[in-house]
């Protein structure tokens, strides 16, 4: 459903300049946009063979700036939830209205990420059941019901606490079926005799066995599997905290200024870093297994993200000068859309994958457009690092376009 706003001027917004719905906080959209951005720069290298180590993710345990995108962007949809319940209920909408919004918008991102999935082909018994959206819909659904029948911060805390310690006991105690204990009979997150890898195995077996269709990513395994959704739920639910904090300075009548909100997610930040990296030793951080210990290390970089941009844009009112402008503009308008940019993202990377031209490539198959693209234009002189991540940053502002076309509209796209 595309919704145009009534709050932002007639005229289109020119190129350039800073304008967005009334009452928004700005500096999420930013932290939004860059999120995915960036999202969209680490998703499509020129050349996977060739990537700075920051762009690609761990390869099992630890992590990269690449590890910290898609939790930052789940903390904005917890925070997203908040600020829109909050909205709708002051227009009077009722709690069964808003329950209902919450599963149609959820059921809605789940059909788009399997369209997307099947597209171009349309191979329903390769279908792709997990994935990003659909990671993002199952987080969005539960923590918008969860914050529904609660907005008490002691309350959210306590559930995310619920998921990472019980996340961390399935992981580390419970025995896998017909591979034995962790730590005693297999090592503790061994990539294929995890837990989670051999739930995944199992529901896709099942799923293939009744309605034919489902895979795995890495096919022993999914990095967006079900049993490590639940601390991605953690992750949104400690992004809607933040929100709750947040509302608390951004009020009719503040409760604290914003430059002590400001100062609190640095001090969230530091802590949930910390936390993160003492549970490290025991549960390690891993973003393929989303554990508790990296729920907490991203939920502590993303508060430290969010401080910086808040204390920029809202308080400093950067994108208020000439040069602010400039800088902030472009995550508006990728965060205004940001379903929308990703969406468009993964749709070209299959249309340019699909289509192929009459010359062979190195394997001695026709050349995808996409492949042609960059070996004839970015990479003619040999592929390297450079050429792969200018490659990607040129992809990243095709992306742009059909959102800055959105934009100048005044159409954001609610899903």
């Amino acid at each position: 459903m595309a919704h145009t706003s009534s709050a932002l001027t007639d005229a289109p917004p020119a190129f350039g300049t800073v304008t967005a719905p009334a009452k928004r906080v700005l500096s999420i959209d930013v932290l939004r946009g860059i999120t995915i951005a960036f999202m969209i720069l680490v998703n499509d290298a020129g050349d996977g063979h060739h990537t700075y180590v920051q762009l690609e993710h761990a390869e099992w345990n630890g992590w990269t700036l690449t590890d910290l995108v898609f939790p930052t962007f789940l903390f904005v949809v917890g925070m997203s939830i908040i600020l829109s319940l909050a909205s709708r209920l002051q227009r009077g909408a009722s709690r069964r209205e808003l329950g209902l919004h919450i599963v149609r918008r959820a059921v809605t991102i789940f059909v788009v990420a399997m369209l997307i999935n099947l597209y171009p082909h349309f191979e329903f018994g390769n279908l792709r059941l997990y994935g990003v959206l659909t990671r993002i819909a199952l987080c969005y659904l539960a923590a918008g019901l969860i914050c529904l029948a609660t907005q008490r911060v002691r309350a959210l805390l306590a559930i995310s606490a619920v998921l990472l310690v019980g996340y961390w006991i399935f992981m580390r105690f419970v025995p896998v079926p017909g591979l034995g204990i962790p730590t005693v009979d297999v090592p503790l997150l061994d990539p294929d005799k995890n837990l989670a890898a051999w739930l995944d195995r199992n529901i896709m077996d099942f799923i293939q066995q009744t309605i034919h269709t489902g895979r795995l990513y890495e096919r022993t395994r999914d990095p967006e599997g079900f049993l490590s959704t639940l601390p991605a739920i953690a992750t949104t639910l400690i992004g809607a905290c933040a929100a709750i904090w947040l509302r608390q300075a951004e009020g009719k009548s503040p409760r604290i200024s914003r430059e002590r909100c400001a100062l609190g997610f640095v001090w969230f930040g530091v802590i949930g870093i910390v936390a993160g990296e003492i549970w490290n030793v025991w549960f390690p951080i891993n973003k393929k297994l989303w554990t508790s210990s990296y729920v907490l290390f991203a939920a502590g970089c993303a508060f430290l993200g969010l401080a910086l941009c808040y204390w920029l844009i809202d308080i400093k009112r950067l994108h208020e000068t000439k040069l602010g402008t400039k800088l902030t503009w472009p995550w508006l308008v990728f965060g205004s859309n940001a379903i929308v940019a990703y969406a468009v993202s993964a749709v070209l990377v299959k249309t340019f994958g699909a289509i192929h031209v009459a010359e062979l490539g190195a394997n001695g198959k026709p050349m995808s457009v996409w492949n042609w693209v960059y070996w004839h234009v970015f990479a003619t002189q040999g592929s390297t690092n450079n050429t792969s991540a200018l490659f990607a940053l040129a992809y990243v502002f095709v992306c742009f376009i059909p959102n800055w076309i959105l934009w100048r509209k005044k159409i954001f796209v609610k899903l």
